[in-house]
């Protein structure tokens, strides 16, 4: 698997598209850190990036890659190499080249910054790690949706829409949810909600940790008083690490079974 491993990972990083992507955060952080001195104000405009495009890039690198090398791997198929070493090590070496373009092109100009004497440092660090948990999921999720259907398009297109759902039209559910039935006791509705959408539980994590959660009403107070805690921050990461192994388990399953 670790050959494997190493093959995507490289691949990937000679790939233009990896460059455009260090490069986007690169001036990215650049531009937020050096024309905007509040801290805060930064890593919150990095967060509503991140949370909605590293999702996006994750989705469309998974799937573009597995059918890009959808004949070398029939290739490697044909060896005495089992199934899941052979998916499994490009599924890691996706995740990993993806998140070491999102911490390398947003560290570089946090360290000239000299983001490390200062407080937000911890603030920063969340922020980066939601994006590498963001990224492992959703290229999780786009195998997944690429596994399940042959024809190229389709998977783009259902790889999309699922990103979609999960970024906006969830949301929107949700939001209409808690008009409907705003006479009713909803707190618990909300944090379960909240977690059965990694987007959103990221979202809130930041948000909590950049101490700015009266933004967010009633809804802010709920969830201050379970993630705030450091026992819901522990639950918080183990839904995050349970969005990951689920998609992963469920690859495995289905290879199992595919007909290559």
């Amino acid at each position: 698997m670790l050959k494997i491993l190493k093959y995507s990972f490289y691949d990937l990083m000679r790939s233009r598209w990896s460059y455009v992507y260090f490069a986007f955060y690169l001036s990215l952080g650049f531009v937020l850190l050096f024309l905007n001195h509040d801290l805060n104000k930064a890593i919150i405009t990095l967060m509503n990036i991140i949370i909605v495009l590293t999702p996006l890039i994750g989705t469309i690198f998974g799937v573009m890659y597995y059918y890009n090398s959808k004949e070398f791997t029939e290739l490697l198929l044909a060896q005495p190499i089992k199934r899941k070493t052979i998916f499994m090590g490009q599924y890691v070496g996706v995740s990993l080249s993806l998140t070491l373009s999102l911490v390398l092109g947003l560290g570089i100009p946090f360290v000239i910054y000299g983001l490390f004497k200062s407080t937000a440092i911890f603030d920063f660090s969340l922020l980066l790690f939601v994006g590498a948990f963001l990224n492992f999921i959703f290229v999780g999720l786009s195998y997944n949706i690429a596994l399940s259907t042959d024809n190229k398009i389709k998977g783009f297109g259902y790889a999309i829409l699922m990103w979609l759902f999960l970024a906006v039209i969830y949301d929107g559910i949700f939001l209409i949810s808690l008009l409907m039935f705003d006479e009713y006791p909803l707190d618990s509705f909300s944090l379960v909600a909240t977690m059965f959408n990694p987007i959103d539980l990221s979202r809130i994590l930041i948000l909590l940790k950049l101490d700015i959660s009266a933004l967010l009403g009633y809804t802010g107070a709920v969830f201050r008083s379970f993630f705030g805690t450091n026992y819901g921050m522990i639950i918080s990461m183990l839904i995050l690490g349970l969005w990951v192994l689920i998609p992963v388990f469920r690859m495995n399953l289905k290879l199992r079974k595919k007909d290559f």
